[in-house]
């Protein structure tokens, strides 16, 4: 682990969460694992089962993050056109993987099931990409560049990811501090914002409740110096004891 800040964005690819018919389980994963290992995730896109769109959202965010995730999309129906598009966008051919090939026309002959044209498509990957094991379901993600290609149903998103955490560079991680405040936003934001101007080097959050007819708040400090996170969160503490006392502020 360094110091430095590494950085990534996710892709979810697929008509159905653009629809509501699936609702998506692998954006809130990714951001939990990300955070437990000290890479930031720092946007999430959901694009539609459309090439063009598909390479246009890749393409912008493979060039401003350490890394890229995908899911969904690679499958064997028509419409899993993620392989396509990535390859698009990489600008190499998108092909048939021998090696995928053998793995999964084994798995199919064990099964006493044909390896058709469909479950073939699975197999098709971008030249010079190298596989994401899938303990699963047999069939790879893969990677190519900083991109992560995985599937979308969650527990082999999951699974897939597993593999490919350990492989990649990590930063410093975040170390967060939870304050509970029994005012509503409205009272402390400018108080609040204060203390954000003063404490730059900090992520200072606030997350507004409401129970038993009153409004609430919880204020997140993040940091990834240990004396700059003390400070903003005894920072943040002053000021809910000191509205708490009447006082001004």
């Amino acid at each position: 682990m360094t110091n430095e800040v590494v950085s990534a964005a996710m892709l979810a690819i697929g008509d159905e969460l653009l629809s509501g018919r699936t609702k998506d389980k692998n954006i809130g994963h990714l951001a939990d694992i990300l955070t437990a290992v000290g890479i930031d995730l720092k946007e999430v896109r959901i694009v539609p089962d459309e090439e063009d769109r598909i390479v246009e959202a890749l393409n912008a965010l493979r060039g401003a993050y350490d890394y890229v995730f995908t899911s969904g999309g690679i499958g064997p129906t028509h419409d899993d056109i993620t392989a396509d598009a990535i390859s698009k966008a990489f600008g190499v051919p998108c092909e048939h993987d021998a090696k995928a090939m053998k793995l999964m026309g084994d798995n199919y002959a064990a099964r006493g099931m044909e390896f058709t044209e469909s479950r073939q498509r699975m197999a098709r990957m971008p030249r010079g990409a190298v596989h994401i094991d899938n303990p699963v379901s047999t069939a790879p993600g893969f990677n190519i560049g900083n991109v992560y290609v995985m599937a979308g149903v969650p527990s082999i998103f999951q699974a897939m990811l597993d593999n490919v955490i350990p492989t990649l560079r990590v930063g410093k991680q975040l170390l967060s501090r939870s304050v509970n405040c029994p005012f509503g936003e409205g009272t402390i934001a400018i108080p609040l914002r204060d203390i954000q101007a003063a404490h730059p080097d900090t992520i200072i959050g606030s997350y507004p409740k409401y129970e038993n007819n009153r409004f609430s708040t919880e204020l997140v400090v993040r940091a990834r110096d240990e004396d700059k996170l003390a400070a903003a969160e005894q920072a943040v503490r002053a000021m809910v004891e000191q509205l708490a006392s009447g006082k001004q502020i």
